[in-house]
């Protein structure tokens, strides 16, 4: 929490209908803040005929959110950004698939939809602030704001935060980054909130089913065209389904004989192939990167010691970061690393701080 605020600020909830942006509001109702909640109404689509939801909004989530609302007493503003979520999220995770990438539609959401577009619209309500309930931190420290991890290192969510600066910054607060998720359990709990023992939900939250696949195939069915499978020398081996249902590191699914294991080492759109090798040939030692941010506002001035993270799930490995011109950025690490993907974001740490990130665009070549 920032220090020297008034309890009289404002501030806007972003609500899932989860226990962790519930208790974030419930923290900041008893430190005394004005506080109301907003929710998302975002896209979906039907598949098959059926009529589907988002479940970041559902209907169950949406009451789940009302009835926080309602128990601590504060607003409930529901906000439609179907078409901007429909339009910078969905379009791009669709149109990722189609280059041969693996996107995380959790970067863009964040950067184009929660911190932009619903951060303006707490700004029309009159809230001063912003909150959600992310496990990271933020701390001022020589007139800069630094984004950081949360304490709980199993529940840390910065991977996904590097998009924001110093303007997003200093209107945010995250009131979950100094507890585990155990405590904020046992907080919600004791508060009585009606979503204290509620799930966590991981799929991709506008694919109904859960099979981003076929969404993708119905979305752009120009990525399930069947095409050639090569290996390292160029020769054919057989026949994949479309590039949208693989990616790189993946073993499963190829239907090649062959006598070793063979995994995806990279998706060539170009040609509507997969090249395929050895598991050593998934490791590289250095990947370049686009679309990259800062949260200071300015990249290092020179190349920099980082532990970089190539996937959300992945475990930071020390690197250096080379700076580039037209906001890219190479990572060659101290050890190769399996499987670095293009679409997923990559993202700079030292120790604690977040320096920054962007979406991997390619990778070195397979190690010897």
């Amino acid at each position: 929490m920032k220090s020297n605020e008034p309890k009289s600020t404002r501030v806007a909830v972003a609500l899932s209908g989860g226990v962790d942006s519930s208790t974030a509001a419930a923290l900041l109702v008893q430190q005394g803040y004005q506080v109301m909640g907003m929710m998302m109404r975002l896209w979906a689509t039907s598949y098959q005929g059926e009529i589907s939801e988002n479940r970041c909004c559902s209907p169950a989530a949406i009451k789940d959110a009302h009835r926080v609302c309602e128990l601590l007493g504060i607003p409930f503003h529901l906000v439609d950004l179907e078409g901007e979520f429909k339009s910078r999220v969905v379009e791009y995770f669709c149109d990722s698939y189609a280059l041969g990438r693996t996107p995380n539609p959790c970067l863009a959401c964040n950067r184009y939809i929660k911190f932009k577009a619903l951060l303006h619209l707490a700004f029309d309500l009159g809230a001063e602030y912003l909150a959600t309930g992310h496990y990271a931190r933020i701390r001022s420290h020589n007139g800069k704001y630094q984004l950081l991890k949360g304490v709980d290192k199993e529940k840390d969510q910065s991977y996904v935060l590097y998009m924001l600066g110093q303007r997003e910054l200093r209107h945010l607060l995250f009131p979950l980054g100094n507890y585990t998720k155990r405590q904020v359990r046992a907080m919600a709990a004791e508060d009585n909130l009606p979503t204290a023992d509620k799930a966590e939900s991981q799929d991709v939250c506008f694919v109904s089913d859960g099979d981003y696949r076929a969404f993708v195939a119905q979305q752009r069915p120009e990525t399930v065209r069947p095409g050639p499978i090569l290996d390292l020398q160029g020769q054919v081996l057989g026949e994949h389904h479309g590039i949208a249902f693989y990616t790189v590191g993946q073993r499963q699914g190829l239907g090649i004989a062959a006598p070793h294991p063979l995994y995806v080492v990279e998706i060539d759109p170009s040609q509507n192939a997969l090249v395929v090798g050895p598991k050593s040939a998934v490791f590289r030692s250095e990947l370049w990167a686009e679309d990259v941010h800062f949260v200071a506002g300015n990249p290092p001035p020179q190349a920099v010691p980082i532990t970089a993270k190539i996937r959300y799930k992945a475990k930071e490995a020390p690197a250096t970061l080379i700076p580039l011109p037209g906001q890219r950025a190479s990572v060659v690490f101290a050890q190769p690393q399996p499987a670095i993907t293009p679409g997923q974001g990559v993202i700079f740490y030292q120790h604690d701080i977040v320096l920054g990130g962007g979406i991997i665009a390619s990778a070195g070549k397979p190690e010897a």
